[in-house]
Protein backbone atom coordinates (compact mmCIF):
# COMPACT_ATOMS: atom_id res chain seq x y z
CA UNK A 1 0.00 0.00 0.00
CA UNK A 2 1.21 3.35 -0.95
CA UNK A 3 1.54 6.54 1.04
CA UNK A 4 0.68 9.72 -0.87
CA UNK A 5 1.98 13.24 0.64
CA UNK A 6 -0.13 15.93 0.77
CA UNK A 7 1.31 18.70 -1.64
CA UNK A 8 0.66 21.47 1.69
CA UNK A 9 3.45 19.54 3.34
CA UNK A 10 6.16 19.72 0.82
CA UNK A 11 5.27 22.86 -0.52
CA UNK A 12 7.38 25.19 2.12
CA UNK A 13 10.51 22.91 1.77
CA UNK A 14 10.56 22.83 -1.51
CA UNK A 15 10.02 26.74 -1.94
CA UNK A 16 12.52 27.11 0.44
CA UNK A 17 15.13 24.74 -1.37
CA UNK A 18 14.74 26.60 -4.30
CA UNK A 19 15.21 30.09 -3.53
CA UNK A 20 18.08 28.97 -1.98
CA UNK A 21 19.46 26.87 -4.84
CA UNK A 22 18.67 30.57 -7.29
CA UNK A 23 20.24 32.65 -4.72
CA UNK A 24 23.74 30.84 -4.48
CA UNK A 25 23.90 30.87 -8.14
CA UNK A 26 23.51 34.04 -7.94
CA UNK A 27 26.65 34.42 -5.45
CA UNK A 28 28.67 32.13 -7.84
CA UNK A 29 28.09 34.07 -10.60
CA UNK A 30 28.22 37.21 -9.55
CA UNK A 31 31.23 36.18 -7.80
CA UNK A 32 32.63 34.93 -11.49
CA UNK A 33 31.82 38.32 -12.96
CA UNK A 34 33.13 40.24 -9.90
CA UNK A 35 36.84 41.79 -11.63
CA UNK A 36 40.21 40.54 -10.38
CA UNK A 37 41.05 42.36 -6.98
CA UNK A 38 37.48 43.99 -6.10
CA UNK A 39 36.72 43.84 -2.84
CA UNK A 40 39.52 42.56 -1.52
CA UNK A 41 40.06 45.63 0.44
CA UNK A 42 37.36 44.04 2.73
CA UNK A 43 38.71 40.46 3.16
CA UNK A 44 39.13 39.19 6.09
CA UNK A 45 41.86 36.96 7.22
CA UNK A 46 40.81 33.61 8.89
CA UNK A 47 40.74 34.81 12.34
CA UNK A 48 38.00 37.05 11.56
CA UNK A 49 39.87 40.25 11.92
CA UNK A 50 39.47 43.22 9.62
CA UNK A 51 42.65 44.16 7.65
CA UNK A 52 43.27 47.67 7.65
CA UNK A 53 45.34 49.45 5.52
CA UNK A 54 46.62 52.80 5.35
CA UNK A 55 48.13 55.52 2.39
CA UNK A 56 49.48 57.74 4.74
CA UNK A 57 50.74 55.73 7.76
CA UNK A 58 52.46 53.75 4.53
CA UNK A 59 54.01 57.04 2.78
CA UNK A 60 54.72 58.20 6.37
CA UNK A 61 56.99 54.47 7.11
CA UNK A 62 58.86 55.13 3.79
CA UNK A 63 59.53 58.80 4.54
CA UNK A 64 61.23 57.19 7.73
CA UNK A 65 63.03 54.78 6.04
CA UNK A 66 64.26 57.13 3.51
CA UNK A 67 65.63 59.42 6.41
CA UNK A 68 66.95 56.21 8.70
CA UNK A 69 68.99 54.81 5.38
CA UNK A 70 70.15 57.63 4.07
CA UNK A 71 73.35 58.67 6.13
CA UNK A 72 74.47 54.58 5.90
CA UNK A 73 73.87 55.18 1.73
CA UNK A 74 75.80 58.65 1.96
CA UNK A 75 78.69 56.64 4.49
CA UNK A 76 78.72 53.83 1.87
CA UNK A 77 78.76 56.12 -0.87
CA UNK A 78 81.41 58.43 -0.15
CA UNK A 79 83.92 55.86 1.38
CA UNK A 80 84.73 54.64 -2.20
CA UNK A 81 85.59 58.07 -3.16
CA UNK A 82 88.99 59.67 -3.12
CA UNK A 83 89.46 62.93 -1.49
CA UNK A 84 89.25 65.08 -4.27
CA UNK A 85 86.45 63.24 -5.57
CA UNK A 86 84.41 63.48 -2.38
CA UNK A 87 85.14 67.29 -2.46
CA UNK A 88 83.84 67.51 -5.86
CA UNK A 89 81.31 65.01 -6.60
CA UNK A 90 77.60 64.78 -5.89
CA UNK A 91 77.57 63.39 -1.64
CA UNK A 92 74.48 61.01 -2.69
CA UNK A 93 76.07 58.60 -5.74
CA UNK A 94 79.33 57.15 -7.01
CA UNK A 95 81.91 59.53 -8.52
CA UNK A 96 85.41 58.88 -10.01
CA UNK A 97 87.77 55.77 -9.07
CA UNK A 98 86.27 53.03 -6.61
CA UNK A 99 88.61 53.26 -3.82
CA UNK A 100 86.73 51.79 -0.94
CA UNK A 101 89.46 49.50 -0.02
CA UNK A 102 92.52 51.56 -0.14
CA UNK A 103 90.78 54.19 1.83
CA UNK A 104 90.15 51.05 4.14
CA UNK A 105 93.75 50.36 4.42
CA UNK A 106 94.22 54.00 4.67
CA UNK A 107 91.98 54.23 7.75
CA UNK A 108 93.97 51.25 9.43
CA UNK A 109 97.32 52.38 9.14
CA UNK A 110 97.11 56.22 9.49
CA UNK A 111 99.13 57.40 12.34
CA UNK A 112 100.94 54.25 13.33
CA UNK A 113 98.12 52.72 13.49
CA UNK A 114 95.85 54.43 15.62
CA UNK A 115 92.33 53.63 14.10
CA UNK A 116 92.95 50.25 15.28
CA UNK A 117 94.42 50.99 18.90
CA UNK A 118 91.06 53.24 18.91
CA UNK A 119 88.97 50.46 17.82
CA UNK A 120 90.61 47.77 20.89
CA UNK A 121 90.02 50.56 23.49
CA UNK A 122 85.84 50.48 22.26
CA UNK A 123 85.78 46.80 22.47
CA UNK A 124 87.37 46.77 25.93
CA UNK A 125 84.55 49.48 27.29
CA UNK A 126 81.95 47.55 25.47
CA UNK A 127 82.83 43.72 27.03
CA UNK A 128 83.58 44.92 30.34
CA UNK A 129 81.34 47.91 30.33
CA UNK A 130 78.86 46.54 28.84
CA UNK A 131 79.24 43.13 30.40
CA UNK A 132 79.48 43.70 33.67
CA UNK A 133 76.47 46.50 33.06
CA UNK A 134 74.49 43.74 32.20
CA UNK A 135 75.37 41.38 34.63
CA UNK A 136 75.00 43.72 37.20
CA UNK A 137 71.61 44.82 36.67
CA UNK A 138 70.31 40.86 35.47
CA UNK A 139 71.49 40.33 39.35
CA UNK A 140 69.87 43.50 41.11
CA UNK A 141 66.65 42.96 38.88
CA UNK A 142 65.86 39.69 39.72
CA UNK A 143 66.48 40.34 43.76
CA UNK A 144 64.23 43.46 43.53
CA UNK A 145 61.39 41.48 41.78
CA UNK A 146 61.95 37.84 43.49
CA UNK A 147 63.02 38.69 47.63
CA UNK A 148 61.43 41.17 50.02
CA UNK A 149 63.13 43.18 52.15
CA UNK A 150 63.22 46.57 54.64
CA UNK A 151 63.79 49.75 52.32
CA UNK A 152 62.15 47.43 49.16
CA UNK A 153 60.14 50.94 48.07
CA UNK A 154 62.86 53.29 48.90
CA UNK A 155 65.06 51.46 46.32
CA UNK A 156 62.32 51.69 43.76
CA UNK A 157 62.31 55.68 43.67
CA UNK A 158 65.87 55.43 43.54
CA UNK A 159 65.92 53.63 40.89
CA UNK A 160 63.03 55.45 38.74
CA UNK A 161 65.13 58.85 40.13
CA UNK A 162 68.43 57.41 38.64
CA UNK A 163 66.44 56.78 35.46
CA UNK A 164 64.78 60.26 35.02
CA UNK A 165 68.43 61.96 35.46
CA UNK A 166 70.16 62.27 31.78
CA UNK A 167 73.68 61.14 31.89
CA UNK A 168 75.19 64.46 30.76
CA UNK A 169 73.91 65.88 33.76
CA UNK A 170 76.27 63.93 35.89
CA UNK A 171 79.25 63.46 33.51
CA UNK A 172 80.98 66.75 35.19
CA UNK A 173 80.20 65.39 39.03
CA UNK A 174 81.76 62.24 37.99
CA UNK A 175 84.80 63.55 36.30
CA UNK A 176 85.05 65.90 39.48
CA UNK A 177 85.05 62.14 41.44
CA UNK A 178 87.48 60.34 39.34
CA UNK A 179 89.88 63.52 39.40
CA UNK A 180 89.94 63.42 42.71
CA UNK A 181 91.06 59.54 43.41
CA UNK A 182 93.68 60.17 40.49
CA UNK A 183 91.30 57.82 38.20
CA UNK A 184 90.76 60.67 35.17
CA UNK A 185 93.03 59.44 31.97
CA UNK A 186 92.51 56.03 32.54
CA UNK A 187 90.43 53.03 31.13
CA UNK A 188 88.54 53.21 34.39
CA UNK A 189 87.18 56.36 34.04
CA UNK A 190 84.79 55.09 31.17
CA UNK A 191 84.31 51.37 32.49
CA UNK A 192 83.34 52.02 36.16
CA UNK A 193 80.54 54.63 35.30
CA UNK A 194 79.31 52.42 32.15
CA UNK A 195 78.40 49.78 35.02
CA UNK A 196 75.67 51.16 36.28
CA UNK A 197 72.50 51.12 34.27
CA UNK A 198 69.49 52.37 36.11
CA UNK A 199 67.33 51.09 33.29
CA UNK A 200 68.79 47.91 32.44
CA UNK A 201 67.76 46.85 36.17
CA UNK A 202 64.24 48.24 35.80
CA UNK A 203 63.89 46.30 33.04
CA UNK A 204 64.82 42.96 34.43
CA UNK A 205 62.96 43.83 37.50
CA UNK A 206 59.78 44.07 35.42
CA UNK A 207 60.49 41.03 33.61
CA UNK A 208 61.10 38.94 36.34
CA UNK A 209 58.23 39.57 37.80
CA UNK A 210 56.27 37.19 35.48
CA UNK A 211 58.67 35.29 33.72
CA UNK A 212 59.75 33.26 36.73
CA UNK A 213 57.11 31.63 38.89
CA UNK A 214 57.84 31.60 42.59
CA UNK A 215 56.40 28.02 42.66
CA UNK A 216 59.69 27.23 40.63
CA UNK A 217 62.05 28.85 42.61
CA UNK A 218 59.84 27.47 45.60
CA UNK A 219 60.33 23.48 44.50
CA UNK A 220 64.17 24.37 43.89
CA UNK A 221 64.99 25.05 47.42
CA UNK A 222 63.06 22.18 48.60
CA UNK A 223 65.06 20.36 46.38
CA UNK A 224 67.98 21.38 48.28
CA UNK A 225 69.39 23.90 45.86
CA UNK A 226 70.78 26.90 47.10
CA UNK A 227 70.18 30.18 45.65
CA UNK A 228 73.27 30.83 43.22
CA UNK A 229 72.49 27.87 41.78
CA UNK A 230 68.98 28.53 41.56
CA UNK A 231 69.87 32.03 39.19
CA UNK A 232 72.32 30.88 37.04
CA UNK A 233 70.70 27.04 36.08
CA UNK A 234 66.87 28.18 36.65
CA UNK A 235 66.01 31.91 36.60
CA UNK A 236 69.06 33.17 34.12
CA UNK A 237 67.92 30.64 31.34
CA UNK A 238 64.41 32.06 31.78
CA UNK A 239 65.52 35.63 31.57
CA UNK A 240 67.42 35.44 28.69
CA UNK A 241 65.55 37.49 26.72
CA UNK A 242 65.15 40.29 28.56
CA UNK A 243 69.14 39.74 29.43
CA UNK A 244 69.98 39.99 25.48
CA UNK A 245 67.27 43.13 25.25
CA UNK A 246 69.56 44.82 28.28
CA UNK A 247 72.95 43.61 26.63
CA UNK A 248 72.17 45.55 23.14
CA UNK A 249 70.73 49.02 24.95
CA UNK A 250 73.91 48.46 27.14
CA UNK A 251 76.12 47.93 24.12
CA UNK A 252 74.83 50.44 22.11
CA UNK A 253 75.24 53.42 24.68
CA UNK A 254 78.72 52.18 25.48
CA UNK A 255 80.06 52.23 21.68
CA UNK A 256 78.52 55.42 21.14
CA UNK A 257 79.38 57.25 24.34
CA UNK A 258 81.22 60.05 23.40
CA UNK A 259 80.92 63.37 26.03
CA UNK A 260 82.15 60.75 28.86
CA UNK A 261 85.16 60.18 27.13
CA UNK A 262 86.02 63.77 26.09
CA UNK A 263 85.99 64.98 29.19
CA UNK A 264 87.64 61.99 30.92
CA UNK A 265 90.17 61.47 28.66
CA UNK A 266 93.23 63.86 27.47
CA UNK A 267 95.69 61.22 25.82
CA UNK A 268 94.66 59.72 22.50
CA UNK A 269 96.03 56.24 23.09
CA UNK A 270 92.48 55.50 25.12
CA UNK A 271 90.35 57.43 23.09
CA UNK A 272 86.87 55.41 21.84
CA UNK A 273 86.23 55.81 18.17
CA UNK A 274 83.59 57.96 18.79
CA UNK A 275 86.17 60.57 20.55
CA UNK A 276 89.17 59.75 17.85
CA UNK A 277 87.09 60.49 14.91
CA UNK A 278 86.11 63.66 15.97
CA UNK A 279 89.82 64.39 16.55
CA UNK A 280 90.26 63.25 12.67
CA UNK A 281 87.04 65.59 11.70
CA UNK A 282 89.01 68.30 13.23
CA UNK A 283 92.51 68.08 11.42
CA UNK A 284 90.47 67.51 8.04
CA UNK A 285 88.24 70.55 8.55
CA UNK A 286 89.78 73.18 10.82
CA UNK A 287 92.72 75.34 10.19
CA UNK A 288 95.66 74.32 8.44
CA UNK A 289 93.71 71.02 7.27
CA UNK A 290 95.11 67.81 6.41
CA UNK A 291 93.65 65.48 3.11
CA UNK A 292 92.18 62.73 5.84
CA UNK A 293 88.26 63.86 5.06
CA UNK A 294 87.98 60.42 3.33
CA UNK A 295 89.47 58.55 6.19
CA UNK A 296 87.17 60.02 8.07
CA UNK A 297 84.25 58.86 6.31
CA UNK A 298 85.65 55.41 6.26
CA UNK A 299 86.75 55.18 9.85
CA UNK A 300 82.97 56.54 10.45
CA UNK A 301 81.49 53.57 8.34
CA UNK A 302 83.94 51.30 9.68
CA UNK A 303 82.83 51.85 12.80
CA UNK A 304 79.13 50.93 12.76
CA UNK A 305 79.46 47.94 10.77
CA UNK A 306 80.22 45.60 14.41
CA UNK A 307 76.89 47.61 15.88
CA UNK A 308 74.95 46.72 12.98
CA UNK A 309 76.16 43.17 12.49
CA UNK A 310 75.51 43.06 16.85
CA UNK A 311 72.20 44.10 16.16
CA UNK A 312 70.95 41.62 13.29
CA UNK A 313 72.70 38.95 15.28
CA UNK A 314 71.02 39.66 18.34
CA UNK A 315 67.51 41.15 16.67
CA UNK A 316 65.21 37.50 17.62
CA UNK A 317 66.36 38.19 21.63
CA UNK A 318 65.64 41.76 21.32
CA UNK A 319 62.37 41.29 19.49
CA UNK A 320 61.23 38.49 22.28
CA UNK A 321 62.73 40.54 25.55
CA UNK A 322 60.55 43.17 24.07
CA UNK A 323 57.14 41.80 23.51
CA UNK A 324 57.57 39.70 26.76
CA UNK A 325 54.36 39.71 29.05
CA UNK A 326 52.87 42.16 26.62
CA UNK A 327 50.16 39.00 26.06
CA UNK A 328 48.99 36.91 29.01
CA UNK A 329 47.15 34.07 28.76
Amino acid sequence: MSTLQHPAASGPATVTEATTTQRDRRDVSSRASRPAGKGRRNRRPVDGRKVKRSGLLTAVMIVFVVYSFAPLFYLLVNSTKTQSSLLSTFGLWFGGKFNLWQNIVDTLTYNDGIFVQWLGNTLLYVVVGAGGATLLATVAGYGMAKFQFVGRRAVFAIVLGAIAVPGTALAVPTFLLFSQVGLTNTPWAIILPSLISPFGMYLIWTYAVDAIPAELLEAARMDGAGEFRIFFTIALRLLAPGVVTVLLFAVVATWNNYFLPLIMLSDPKWYPLTVGLNQWNAQATGSGAQPIYNLVVTGSLLTIVPIVVAFLFLQRFWQSGLAAGSVKA
